[in-house]
């Protein structure tokens, strides 16, 4: 019955100490934030010259392949209508981040750039996976690899080209893949790697 006491007393002891500790921490983040966010928002307007704008790169489009796809036809207009529009790809930064590094003033620019990086990433992805469901697996294989240079998060993307470089053996491409992978900003980083990194592919 001691034992029992006493088991339970220290138990209740180092839950109090747990909950007093999670406490602590959390304030501890809570202050920072708004200590980053105050600094944040007295942030003065920066040149934004040294974005990472992207170039849709429409000379790897053919415009004559699949004229009469509506779906193709839909997503070379999305890009069209994108290619007045600054692209930049923003994933993975708040808009505390942003504000530190380029300006409170320039966040509402900052989320209209990263908007259409979004845009840009689903409709080249979408594209490719047309062209691929269409037998035209090299000018997938191209835009594909275009979203991945512009750091796409699309799981699948990343999916899609493992398996066509597995299928041609392609070891470098396969490891350049990887790295790429791993410098992403996003959430979806781990779970884009362990796929990459699990063994086997789709034949």
């Amino acid at each position: 019955m001691f034992s029992i006491l006493a088991s339970f007393i220290i138990f209740a002891v180092w839950l109090t100490y747990e909950i007093k500790k999670h406490e602590k921490m959390e304030d501890n983040a809570l202050n920072d934030f708004w200590a980053r966010e105050h600094k944040a928002n007295s942030t003065r307007r920066k040149s934004l010259d040294g974005l990472n704008y992207i170039k849709i790169p429409f000379e790897c489009i053919p415009k004559s392949l699949l004229p009469y796809n509506d779906e193709v036809q839909d997503c070379l207009s999305t890009l069209e209508r994108l290619s007045d529009k600054k692209i930049v790809n923003l994933t993975g930064y708040t808009n505390t981040d942003l504000k530190l590094e380029y300006g409170t003033a320039n966040l509402t620019v900052l989320s209209s750039y990263d908007e259409n990086y979004t845009l840009y990433a689903r409709t080249i992805y979408k594209l490719a996976k047309l062209y691929l469901e269409n037998g035209y697996e090299s000018n997938a294989r191209i835009l594909l690899e275009k979203g991945v240079e512009s750091g796409t998060d699309i799981k699948d993307t990343y999916l899609l080209l493992k398996d066509m470089y597995a299928k041609g053996h392609e070891e470098d491409k396969m490891k350049s893949l990887i790295e790429t992978a791993s410098t992403l900003r996003s959430a979806n980083r781990s779970a884009i790697l362990r796929s990459l990194e699990e063994s086997g592919h789709k034949s």
